[in-house]
């Protein structure tokens, strides 16, 4: 699944258009490396996110089939480091 989809899927992200713009502005990184908006991402990888409140770590426990409620969208991903 590409990370601009991932992201909105598993609400880390309100849309994908922002992911996207997220991506191309270099906030976000896979397994330390900036990436594209089409980059695959697959279980196991961790993403870096920068945010207002500073660098977020997520590892992704699971790749979304289809839509994914709010309430389930902490089973694709974990914080890591807090």
């Amino acid at each position: 699944m590409r990370i601009d989809q991932f992201l909105k899927k598993t609400y880390l992200s309100k849309q994908r258009g922002t992911a996207k713009e997220l991506c191309d502005h270099r906030f976000i990184k896979i397994n330390g490396q900036f990436c594209k908006p089409s980059k695959q991402v697959r279980m196991g990888d961790v993403i870096e996110m920068e945010t207002v409140s500073g660098m977020k770590q997520y590892v992704v426990l699971a790749i979304p089939g289809g839509n994914v409620k709010k309430s389930e969208s902490v089973l694709y991903y974990r914080e890591k480091g807090g």
